[in-house]
Order: structure tokens, then C-alpha cells, then sequence
């Protein structure tokens, strides 16, 4: 499945409808976090048809370089929502196939995957630059 961003800074999956993702997103204080590798959880959404069918919160690893991307992939996560990535970690999850959207807004968690997945999730800049 390829990450089709369009104009206005929206991200959105290619082909929501026929297929079934994971989908995680970094959670702190209830809501997404800014600074992916600073989260308290992540929220571990499976999606079917464009649907969110099941939820779980999990507990990362410790933060350490290269860490997460290898923890990620395990757990079978196909795309991450995230505010802002440093380029280590983004080149680390494209190496793994897992597709990053970055500069979400802190929101609801569940709200920015059900956006995603509508194609009206509106990003703006990555704010890591490490």
C-alpha cells in the first residue's frame, strides 16, 4: 500500500477498502504525542475496510536508537501517525516497509487514525530535526 499525500497537507492510505492495517500511533497524556520517541504508549490500531476493528495500548521499549523501528515491525505495524520523527527513525521504519505520516497534530488517537483512514487527516512540518 503506498502513502498518497495530496494538497493541503492531508495524508491518506492509497486503497482503504480492501485492505487491513495496523496502524500506531504515540500516546501521551491521552493524546497523540508530539515527539514520537518521547511517547508513554502506543496505541496499536487494527483496521479493516476502513474500519477500526480492535484497539490496544502497549508499552514500548526503552528509548534507544533503532529500537522501536525493530519493536514495531514485530508487532506487525504497517503505517505510524506520528507529530514528529528524526531522520534516523524514519529511514530506520522505511527500511522495515512500515510507512510514517508525520506532523499530526496532538489530538485524540483514535480521531487521527479514523481521519487518516477518511483521508482528511491534515499534517503540517515534522517537528524533529535530529
Amino acid at each position: 500500500m503506498d502513502l498518497a499525500r495530496r494538497a493541503g497537507g492531508q495524508a491518506s492510505p492509497a486503497s482503504v477498502s480492501e485492505d487491513s492495517l495496523r496502524i500506531a500511533v504515540p500516546v501521551s497524556g491521552g493524546r497523540l504525542c508530539a515527539h514520537f520517541g518521547h511517547c508513554e504508549s502506543l496505541l496499536i490500531v487494527e483496521t479493516e475496510n476502513g474500519q477500526i476493528k480492535r484497539t490496544e495500548s502497549k508499552t514500548p521499549p526503552p528509548h534507544e536508537p533503532g529500537v522501536l523501528p525493530n519493536w514495531m515491525s514485530e508487532q506487525g505495524v504497517d503505517v505510524v501517525i506520528a507529530g514528529g520523527m528524526g531522520r534516523r527513525a524514519l529511514g530506520l521504519f522505511q527500511e522495515k516497509g512500515i510507512q510514517v505520516v508525520t506532523g499530526a497534530p496532538e489530538m485524540d488517537p483514535e480521531m487521527a487514525v479514523q481521519d487518516y483512514l477518511k483521508g482528511t487527516l491534515v499534517t503540517g512540518q515534522n517537528v524533529c530535526d535530529h
